[in-house]
């Protein structure tokens, strides 16, 4: 069954696009194996990068070739040499086949951008800001399903910035006003931990303890919804469809330039860490 999802995967991306395929195919036949074999386990592959199980790793493929320097796709032999060279860099065996070490470094470069992340493996959470360095947002900018209004102001004229560009050069976000809106920006600590307690979704405490939130540097963005399920559903189906979408994969592309990172955990979750 895994190898037949994985050849429906890569004649699905054949028919698609043959030009393109073609076109990232100038690395040689000494990868054609490893590409072979990640055009199946993009599919197929049955693993727990987060603890629960979830089939093929299609949702990070955005962020994996932004990191290699490739938009070839998983099924071509260019895709498969940069991923040789990424993990040559870092010392993995550059075999060009997608695998959990592999991803496992992934990880830690996206976790190390973080500037929170880094805070908080110092044993440090950050105070939250005056409150006179909090901006409001306005109406067209909150998303209906979960209001907020603050936002520090050197990260809210940076979003803002941010968007305009996506507006002029991603056309579904231009015709849609709801994609990229924000649904959670600045959250106060005290706040935030009286609403964990009431509602029992305190994420492992982290919420209650210290949320990144509270430094008025992280935005929920929201990136699209699949049919039925939340804009912050953290289910695989959720994430994956989110991560396809051109939204997501226009921020994967072209959020660092005006000061965002990721939460590979979290389509709609970007950190402002500066220019």
């Amino acid at each position: 069954m895994k190898l037949l999802l994985g050849m429906v995967g890569l004649m699905l991306a054949l028919v698609a696009g043959p030009a393109r395929a073609q076109a990232c195919q100038t690395s040689g036949d000494a990868w054609a194996g490893p590409a072979f074999a990640n055009a199946i386990s993009i599919y197929s592959l049955e693993w727990t990068p987060f603890g629960s199980t979830e089939s093929g790793w299609e949702t990070y493929l955005p962020l994996i070739q932004k990191e290699i320097g490739t938009d070839c796709p998983p099924s071509s032999q260019d895709f498969a040499a940069a991923l040789a060279a990424f993990q040559g860099r870092y010392a993995q065996v550059p075999t060009g086949q997608f695998d959990q070490p592999t991803f496992q470094v992934f990880r830690g470069l996206w976790q190390e951008r973080r500037s929170f992340v880094m805070a908080r493996l110092r044993d440090e959470c950050p105070e939250p800001p005056p409150l006179r360095d909090l901006g409001y947002l306005e109406a067209p900018e909150e998303h209906a399903d979960r209001l907020t209004r603050l936002l520090r102001r050197d990260v809210l004229d940076a979003y803002r910035r941010m968007v305009a560009a996506a507006r002029a050069e991603v056309p579904a976000v231009a015709a849609d006003p709801e994609l990229l809106q924000i649904f959670s920006g600045f959250r106060d600590p005290e706040a935030d931990a009286a609403r964990c307690a009431a509602q029992g979704n305190c994420d492992g405490l982290r919420r209650a303890v210290c949320s990144p939130h509270r430094t008025g540097t992280a935005v929920d963005l929201y990136v699209g919804q699949a049919p039925g399920l939340g804009v912050d559903n953290t289910s695989f189906a959720s994430r994956r469809h989110m991560a396809q979408g051109p939204t997501y994969r226009w921020l994967v592309a072209n959020a660092g330039r005006f000061g965002f990172v990721p939460y590979v955990f979290e389509p709609w979750h970007w950190e402002w860490v500066g220019p």
